[in-house]
């Protein structure tokens, strides 16, 4: 009986718990009123859109928030991952602390 509880309670964790891993991007190009866009979409975790850019416009730094990502390979620009190192905390993209993010995959 004591197995069966343990197996359960497991279980019963996991199944909890499972949902909160999905952290994969996504990348769409229908806007959220159903639209077609012009240009793809990047989601992840959080309901925020964000738009792949060159240059870290007001516009492009507006459509970027800290969602929980700290990885370079989570990132999809120099300017997002520029972005999450200057106003996220917890980002581990800068290993030499020179205050350039991803060296050796967007900030090049």
């Amino acid at each position: 009986m004591k197995k069966l509880l343990l197996i359960v309670a497991i279980g019963f964790a996991v199944w909890q718990y499972y949902p909160t891993l999905s952290h994969s991007p996504v990348i769409t190009n229908i806007g959220s009123d159903g639209s077609v866009l012009s240009r793809p979409v990047i989601t992840g975790a959080s309901s925020n859109a964000r738009y792949p850019s060159t240059s870290l416009s007001a516009s492009a730094a507006s459509s970027f928030s800290c969602d929980g990502r700290a990885h370079c390979s989570q990132m999809c620009s120099c300017e997002e991952a520029t972005y999450f190192l200057e106003n996220c905390p917890g980002t581990k993209m800068d290993g030499d602390y020179d205050g350039v993010p991803c060296e050796s995959q967007w900030c090049q």
